[in-house]
């Protein structure tokens, strides 16, 4: 299993997320924490100076926080019926449908505005 963790905003909204995205609540003991899981990912939400020792200052003062280009990848059967659906619920995304080598993404943000990458395989 692979375990990744991501800084949120709100708990609870991020739940709301990525329940779209196929993801299960493990535990959620509390309100700065919760533990998700997507088949082999594990997937660590915290918000900022709670919930444990993730959210907490760096001794420079630092802040964890939300955002960036790092991202985990999903991959999706029919990559343009989840985008319709998570663009209904109003999830923004940081562009259209991309065509590769390898098949077609999309990025996605959270609610927190961590990137999502959705992954359709070539021939799919």
């Amino acid at each position: 299993m692979v375990s990744v963790r991501y800084i949120v905003d709100g708990i609870e909204e991020a739940i709301a997320f990525y329940e779209r995205l196929g993801f299960e609540v493990q535990l959620h003991p509390a309100p700065g924490f919760a533990m998700l899981r997507r088949e082999d990912l594990r997937l660590l939400l915290n918000t900022p100076g709670g919930g444990g020792g993730a959210g907490q200052a760096m001794p420079d003062g630092a802040q964890p926080e939300p955002g960036g280009w790092n991202r985990i990848q999903l991959e999706v059967d029919d990559l343009d019926t989840t985008v319709e659906n998570l663009a209904t619920a109003g999830v923004n995304f940081r562009s259209e449908i991309i065509a590769g080598a390898g098949g077609r993404q999309v990025l996605a943000d959270d609610p927190s505005g961590n990137p999502i990458e959705l992954f359709q395989p070539s021939g799919r």
